[in-house]
């Protein structure tokens, strides 16, 4: 058995933790993006660190973090590469569902599996058919980040039973992920993008494997049986604020670099260095205001969120503010890359850049549902008195 933090680990902070691991990682930021995965010693590092188990109960052996402190580790390690943030962030989130599913098999799972990680996916599209003792589960699912390093994966699916769709007592599709070794899954290699291309977030296969009924849980509504505040929050919610947390480090690390090359370099047809620049000058103000600004806000809605969870009275307002702020810090976080990409002038174009990686990747995140601008109409839509799908919220 190998627990997933070590006892100094779990003593101490995961953002010092995510702080000491940026170095590693930036280290071998070249190879993440070429390989399209996290080399193995990098993986293990921050594994053994105990970050994938953040949000796995301490009742059964993980950190159990308090959310505004994970939002902080997971913006450090967007500090250092974007793609491996949002890798733990994918693989941590997902650590909230061992809290909901029985102990044994959470224990198997998380605990009693070395290195544990959990690669799941966004819709449920595969096929799971009824049987005793559990389901018949078929799939080619999409979007599973990190699914090389990990070691189950999670197809999701409606629930097929006597031929028809299983229904809940409240009327709707019985819809599960089924938690599956991942030497049951064959990868394909699908994830070829022009951002975030590190977070190797591939199609995986399973095909009529048997998943007990312990290792099967619902994305929505399955009732916290152990651990704290983070497991009343919506699971949705975890990843967005995981997800803005990412862009929020990402559009720091490109306003540094910019800073760098802004006291080094000059531009075609200038007499100084460009940050003497009046255009330069301006648009940087506004590039720091509205990162700051930005992360003040996902940062607030964060803490009011995570007191309301630990209080146990989570309102539609605490919903729709961090909904809110987490678009809002991906979508200024592209403005201040976009900014700074333009005023790098033709030195920003070449493949091996750092502002040029950052500008691709931050236009990866802004095309997820979390960066999504639609989710301002159903923020919207609260603060109007207006009635929404709660399932994004």
């Amino acid at each position: 058995m190998n627990a997933p933090a070590t006892p100094l680990a779990s003593a101490r902070s995961p953002i010092d933790l995510a702080r000491e691991l940026a170095p590693l990682i930036r280290e071998n930021a070249d190879e993440i993006e070429k390989n399209r995965e996290l080399p193995r010693p990098v993986f293990e590092a921050i594994a053994d660190a105990g970050l994938f188990h953040m949000a796995v109960p301490k009742a059964i052996g993980g950190l159990e973090v308090d959310y505004p402190t994970y939002i902080r580790a997971i913006e450090e390690l967007g500090k250092a590469d974007a793609s491996t943030a949002w890798a733990v962030n994918q693989g941590a989130t997902f650590g909230t569902f061992a809290a909901r599913m029985d102990e044994k098999a959470a224990r198997e799972i998380w605990i009693d599996t070395p290195r544990a990680v959990v690669s799941n996916t966004p819709a449920p599209t595969a096929k799971a058919i009824a049987v005793p003792g559990g389901y018949r589960v078929t799939a080619n699912q999409p979007f599973s980040t990190g699914c090389r390093h990990s070691s189950w994966v999670a197809p999701q699916a409606a629930v097929t039973e006597n031929g028809e769709v299983r229904l809940k007592p409240d009327g709707k599709p019985d819809v599960r992920y089924f938690i599956v070794p991942k030497s049951q899954a064959e990868l394909l290699d699908t994830w070829h993008t022009r951002g975030m291309r590190g977070t190797g977030t591939h199609n995986f296969v399973v095909n009529d494997v048997f998943v007990p009924e312990e290792r099967s849980i619902a994305p929505r509504g399955a009732p916290a049986l152990r651990g704290g505040a983070r497991y009343k929050m919506p699971h949705t919610l975890g990843f967005a604020g995981g997800d803005a947390a990412v862009a929020c480090g990402l559009a720091r690390s490109c306003l540094e670099a910019f800073y760098d090359h802004a006291g080094k370099n000059t531009q075609r047809y200038a007499k100084g260095l460009l940050r003497e620049e009046a255009i330069v000058q301006y648009t940087i103000g506004q590039a720091e205001s509205w990162l700051r600004s930005g992360r003040a806000f996902l940062m607030e809605s964060a803490q009011e969120m995570w007191e309301a969870a630990s209080a146990g009275e989570i309102t539609m307002e605490h919903r729709a503010a961090l909904r809110a702020s987490t678009t809002h810090a991906i979508r200024l976080a592209a403005q201040v890359i976009e900014s700074v990409y333009t005023l790098a002038g033709a030195s920003a174009i070449f493949d091996g850049r750092l502002i040029q990686r950052h500008f691709q990747d931050i236009h990866v995140i802004t095309q997820h549902v979390q960066g999504r601008l639609g989710n301002y109409e159903v923020v919207g839509r609260v603060w109007l008195g207006l009635p929404v799908d709660e399932m994004r919220l």
